[in-house]
């Protein structure tokens, strides 16, 4: 049989296959998750996405994952900590310069409940902004009193109890300032993408180090919890190294679901989207779908160990 015909023949008599078919069964999935809901944590999960090599995937890794918790019924909080406001622009969010943002937050001005606006992509999805506002915050923090310590006080548990916040992600610069301390000592987990690449591990054992002197002297209970591999792409031996090589490195905390290279997830940004909402039955959004889920669940597991 002609493969490109066996392709198109489903088990059943007279059934079809289509690409586009299997494309919008995979977005209504996507789109009308009743029978996908996710199990809600019994504590509140607070995960900083860091890595401070740049165009590895980390605001795409957020905002994503982020919309599909929501999207399957848990009540998600990000906060855009990246002066760039990538974050805030993938969920519409407004973020020009005067918007209350994450910098007020930190120097004291407002609280998170004030910043926190709601995505038009989900009633259960949040957003606190960043400004350009924001780049000048780290040699103001410099100054204040517990510096490190600023974006910890602003999400109390009153202040998150208040929006009803499952799941809080914490988006940092490309950087291991003042800002992404703020968000390792505000968090209990650690989540860290990795590009399937050559230099995937490059930097790595700076974040790692700096992550055990946070753990050290700020925040004991912090913990890398997560590794996410991104950009995999299967047509080369490359990418199959690198996955290797980092399951073997870090073993359990790597996710089973690997993100793959994307045309779709790359353009969503563009679109004031993510990739859930810009094109639901792609091969990236399956896969957030799926790596979310396998957060979910092992969220549920770690509490009943």
């Amino acid at each position: 049989m002609n493969p490109a015909m066996s392709e198109s023949v489903m088990a059943g008599e007279g059934a079809t296959w289509t690409p586009i078919e299997a494309e919008a069964q995979r977005a209504a999935k996507v789109l009308h998750p009743d029978s996908l809901k996710l199990p809600r944590p019994a504590h509140r999960r607070i995960m900083t996405v860091a890595n401070q090599k740049g165009g590895v995937g980390k605001t795409t890794s957020t905002v994503n994952l982020a919309a599909a918790l929501a999207l399957h019924g848990l009540k998600t909080l990000v906060i855009d900590l990246d002066p760039q406001g990538n974050a805030s622009t993938a969920l519409a969010i407004e973020h020009r310069s005067g918007t209350p943002s994450v910098y007020e937050v930190l120097i004291g001005e407002i609280s998170i409940a004030d910043a926190a606006a709601v995505s038009e992509q989900s009633p259960n999805l949040y957003c606190v902004p960043a400004t350009i506002d924001l780049a000048g915050a780290e040699i103001e923090l410099v100054s204040m009193v517990a510096r490190e310590s600023r974006l910890k006080e602003a999400l109390s548990n009153e202040a998150l109890d208040a929006l009803g916040i499952d799941y809080v992600f914490i988006d940092c610069p490309p950087s291991l300032g003042l800002l992404t301390v703020n968000a390792l000592v505000a968090a209990k987990e650690v989540l860290i993408p990795i590009q399937c690449e050559y230099y995937a591990l490059e930097g790595l054992g700076q974040l790692l180090r700096n992550i055990d002197l946070v753990k050290a002297h700020l925040n004991p209970a912090l913990d890398v919890s997560t590794i996410l591999l991104t950009m995999y792409d299967g047509r080369t031996k490359l990418a199959d190294q690198v996955t290797s090589e980092v399951r073997g490195h870090f073993g359990d905390t790597c996710l089973q679901t690997v993100i793959p290279r994307s045309v779709k997830v790359s353009e969503a940004p563009g679109y004031g989207q993510t990739v859930l909402a810009y094109d639901p039955g792609s091969r990236g959004a399956m896969s957030y779908l799926d790596a979310a889920r396998e957060i979910a669940d092992r969220g549920t597991e770690m509490e009943s160990a």
